[in-house]
């Protein structure tokens, strides 16, 4: 895998894949407030397995063969965990505040990816995930002054999002994206399912059924680059670009939702992606001189 590494393109696709989770996250949080949250997930995950079920019909070359099934069934529960938790979170707190908090993520990448697959982390890539969490802190200032139970599922969904990436990581030595992504979403897709009966709602109309169909696309390309990215290059190297998300989500919400951000807003995203910014050319630099 070492000759196969290409972190450059790496970051690029984890900074595409926070387009479009930001985006889902923002259909998501809308839909909170006229679905139930497991029937919105559902959906969300609808979208992945069509996604896989697509591609095998048309590439056919999709395989379930795995040395590894029981750690790809496990990022498959992890991913719907997190999926349900964090959408259960912004039906509480604002979608920026969840986002922020989410941020932990690429700290506990770095961290895990360290400590259990060896990755290096040297000073300036842990300088980098630290000035993007401080982006963050700048921009939902002064902190949060009351707890919710809203903040503690998102520390919970972010906390299995890392997960999921360490295992992606771990399972690129020996297994290709679509069979983790065919494992992810039959694992998600089959819980999930099973309990719609329970919680399903009729949905209450074409515009509502178009955009669950945007949303779906659109979380099944994120998950797909997500893994993409980890399978081509270092969990701690692409890691900081996950900060980047605080800047699309702000940016529906002015397109969408009419919220403006402030000066800070503008500040803190300012930090997030100079933060980006310097691992993308940081990569480039290093690969240029082993190159060369």
């Amino acid at each position: 895998m070492t000759s196969q590494l290409n972190n450059p393109r790496g970051i690029v696709l984890m900074g595409l894949a926070m387009v479009f989770f930001g985006a889902a996250d923002t259909i998501a949080k809308f839909f909170t407030a006229h679905y139930p949250i497991l029937q919105v997930v559902g959906i969300r995950q609808m979208g992945l397995i069509t996604g896989v079920i697509l591609y095998a019909l048309i590439a056919q070359n999709v395989s379930l063969k795995s040395d590894q099934r029981g750690l790809q069934i496990f990022r498959g529960l992890s991913a719907t965990g997190s999926a349900c938790l964090f959408v259960l979170g912004i039906n509480f707190i604002p979608l920026a505040d969840a986002t922020s908090i989410a941020f932990i993520a690429p700290l506990v990448v770095t961290v895990l990816g360290f400590f259990i697959l060896g990755e290096p982390v040297g000073l300036r890539r842990w300088t980098a995930v630290v000035i993007g969490f401080m982006g963050t802190l700048i921009i939902i200032r002064p902190g949060f002054q009351t707890f919710e139970f809203g903040h503690l599922f998102i520390v919970s969904a972010a906390s299995l999002f890392a997960g999921r990436q360490i295992i992606s990581r771990y399972l690129s030595t020996s297994d290709n994206t679509m069979t983790t992504v065919a494992y992810t979403a039959i694992t998600s897709a089959g819980i999930l399912l099973a309990v719609q009966p329970f919680v399903w709602q009729p949905i209450q109309s074409w515009e509502h059924m178009a955009l669950f169909a945007i949303y779906a696309i659109l979380a099944g390309t994120g998950e797909f680059l997500v893994i993409k990215a980890l399978e081509i290059a270092h969990a701690v190297v692409v890691a900081p670009m996950q900060y980047t998300i605080l800047i699309w989500v702000t940016l529906y919400g002015v397109v969408f939702f009419g919220i403006f951000p402030d000066i800070f807003t503008f500040l803190g995203a300012g930090v997030i992606m100079a933060s980006g910014g310097y691992t993308l050319l940081r990569e480039h630099q290093i690969k240029s001189r082993k190159a060369s």
